[in-house]
C-alpha cells in the first residue's frame, strides 16, 4: 500500500513543486520543456505525434505533464 504524502497542494505550490497527482502544463511551458515552437507543436498534435492538449476553460487548454515527459522521454530513448 502506498503510503500517503502529507504535503498540502498549497505547500507544494510555494515549494516550486508539482502536486503528487502531476499538473497541467500552459503552451509557454511546453515550449520551454520541449524547445519546440508553438507552430510546430500544433503541426505534430494535427499528424498525432504530439499529446493533444486538454480543454480546461472555454478559452484555454492545457497539457497534463506526464504526457509530455513520455513524449520526451519516447523521442530520447529512439534517438
Amino acid at each position: 500500500m502506498k503510503a500517503r504524502s502529507t504535503r498540502t497542494l498549497a505547500q507544494a505550490k510555494r515549494d516550486g513543486c508539482p502536486a503528487d497527482r502531476g499538473r497541467f502544463l500552459r503552451i509557454s511551458d511546453v515550449i520551454a520543456t520541449t524547445g519546440l515552437s508553438r507552430t510546430s507543436i500544433y503541426r505534430m498534435i494535427g499528424k498525432g505525434d504530439f499529446p493533444k492538449p486538454v480543454q480546461l476553460t472555454l478559452r484555454s487548454v492545457g497539457w497534463w505533464e506526464a504526457d509530455v515527459t513520455t513524449w520526451l522521454e519516447q523521442r530520447l530513448s529512439a534517438a
